[in-house]
């Protein structure tokens, strides 16, 4: 687990400055699937289930859930 720790800090950073350019609904897309992940292999890791399972799951909820947001962010700029 800790070799992925570093990997991972350098997606999240790459990640959060690839957004400055996006749309407010692809925003809200990348960052609901971003919350989501992580929520979801939280959730799994406490119910002990699969954490990789969890987190898929959740990215796919908070994806659809972000892009819901955002596009409602656009409608009414």
């Amino acid at each position: 687990m800790k070799r992925l720790t570093y990997p991972v800090l350098a997606l999240v950073l790459g990640g959060s400055v690839a957004c400055t350019n996006m749309s407010r609904e692809a925003q809200g897309t990348m960052t609901g699937t971003a919350i989501g992940a992580a929520a979801g292999a939280g959730i799994a890791a406490i119910a002990g289930g699969d954490g990789w399972t969890g987190a898929a799951v959740g990215a796919i909820a908070g994806g659809i859930a972000g892009n819901i947001n955002g596009r409602e962010a656009e409608r009414n700029q």
